[in-house]
């Protein structure tokens, strides 16, 4: 049965990134948050636990047992920092009792920079959570793949050719995708995140558990202070930049953190909120990266494969390689849409304020199958959602290379979104003035990791092309 009915604006459709004005308080009073600081915990964490952690054991492996650690804890207290500035850039013009609404990075940048900053932010957050779709889509193809080699090891043993292509895994990834990204928004999709959040924790402790009994296993821990050695200076700085492009792809999460407060319920205040919330999760994204990323080291010393879990350090027990690989699997299926719904609310209400008229774009088909959940079906959703999908999973097919990519995405969008904008939009709401104590800081703050970003920059764009043309 098909009924249509038309949107209203803030229907379940609502989107949650736009680059219209902000929105007033009371004019969102239709939509109901309900959001806590647990559920916004879970979102971080299906966020920023992703592909990232698989590659810090490599990262780490290229730094050393002094600069890997180091630079994890370096990025962990910048993300602190930076999501804390943000917090307070959900309403404008105080971070209390403004009456305006910033509902994402996009409409905050709007609100305290101006339109033209907005535009220049717009461009990298598009781009980021593209990118993200990207990296997601190429990370669950290789755990798939990881899965039928486990289980042809422990059959054929540990030298047997067990090749398999990524191909089959990259469009099977997608085509769950092409369903899941028909959730209307973020608001429908608190039980996704929960879910996803519970994966991430539980492959993120087989791969700590893995790491650790291998290391008993061994009797010591292996490693060097300098990392692993290369035959030039040269090929050892590329090295050292693409794991720190890894490391900082693993932290950020800025782009989703207003997205993510504009689910919360007030009161209390949405900022204090959602500044316990970063913190806590924060602090244990951080403590699992450093244990993953150092117990893998400790493993497996300069060995360590790119993918902690699919790079077959770790053959047995086969079935628990097959059950985290499986948890990496469904804890990315969530964090597809988590970068992705931003992406699709951008896209379509700008389209519907285009299109005002327009059945496409604006009429919603209530559907009801036989022995299934009726669900709203809406042909502009459709057709873009299935087009971005489409897109990001023909990318992965061309460029399957894990640790490059993450580097560059990381390099590519850390300063600008997680550190540029944040503390510009700080300056301008408690009027900071140039060249007192904290301006100065600030400014220090910002052109040290600036460096940290171009060079990682550069080292993941050599990387990419190295694997491309070899």
């Amino acid at each position: 049965m098909v009924e249509v009915e038309e949107k209203d604006e803030y229907s379940s459709s609502y989107p949650l990134l736009t680059e219209d004005a902000s929105s007033s308080a009371d004019s969102q009073t239709s939509l109901k948050r309900t959001g806590t600081v647990w559920t916004a915990i879970a979102h971080i964490i299906t966020g920023v636990i992703g592909s990232g952690v698989l590659s810090l054991a490599w990262s780490v492996a290229q730094l050393g047992w002094i600069a890997g650690p180091i630079s994890m804890l370096i990025f962990g207290i910048v993300t602190i920092i930076s999501s804390n500035l943000l917090c307070d850039c959900y309403r404008y013009p105080d971070p209390v009792v403004g009456h305006i609404l910033n509902r994402s990075y996009a409409e905050a940048v709007r609100s305290y920079l101006g339109k033209k900053s907005m535009w220049v932010a717009g461009i990298f957050l598009q781009e980021s959570y593209y990118g993200y779709g990207i990296a997601y889509t190429i990370t669950s193809a290789i755990s798939m793949r990881a899965i039928l080699k486990s289980n042809c090891y422990h059959k054929e043993g540990h030298d047997a050719p067990c090749e398999y292509g990524d191909s089959l895994f990259i469009l099977l990834f997608g085509a769950v995708q092409l369903v899941f990204s028909q959730i209307p928004d973020f608001h429908n999709m608190e039980w996704l995140s929960i879910i996803a959040a519970i994966m991430s924790f539980g492959y993120t402790f087989i791969g700590l558990a893995l790491g650790f009994a291998k290391v008993l296993g061994n009797g010591e821990i292996r490693g060097d202070i300098a990392g692993v050695s290369t035959t030039s200076v040269t090929q050892k700085v590329w090295l050292s930049a693409q794991a720190i492009g890894d490391i900082a792809f693993a932290f950020t999460y800025n782009i989703i953190l207003l997205d993510i407060e504009d689910t919360l319920k007030a009161p209390p205040p949405e900022n204090k909120t959602m500044k316990k919330a970063s913190s806590i999760a924060i602090f244990i994204t951080s403590f699992f990266f450093l244990c993953c990323g150092c117990f893998g080291y400790a493993a497996f010393g300069n060995q360590a494969p790119g993918n902690l879990l699919t790079g077959f350090g770790f053959y047995e027990p086969y079935w628990l390689i097959d059950f985290a690989n499986a948890c990496i699997v469904l804890h990315l299926v969530g964090g597809y849409q988590i970068y992705s719904q931003p992406l699709f609310a951008v896209a379509e209400r700008q389209i519907a304020k285009k299109y005002p008229e327009s059945g496409f774009v604006n009429n919603e088909y209530r559907i009801k199958l036989p022995l299934l959940p009726g669900f709203k079906l809406n042909l502009l959703r459709l057709c873009f959602r299935t087009a971005y999908v489409l897109s990001t999973t023909g990318l992965a097919l061309l460029f399957p290379y894990f640790n490059q990519v993450l580097g560059v995405l990381g390099a590519l969008n850390f300063w600008p979104l997680a550190i540029y904008f944040p503390v510009e939009m700080y300056l301008v709401q408690n009027k900071v003035r140039s060249w007192t104590g904290t301006w100065i800081i600030l400014q220090v703050f910002r052109v040290f990791c600036l460096l940290c970003t171009i060079l990682a920059f550069i080292g993941s764009v050599q990387g990419l092309i190295s694997n491309k043309l070899s």
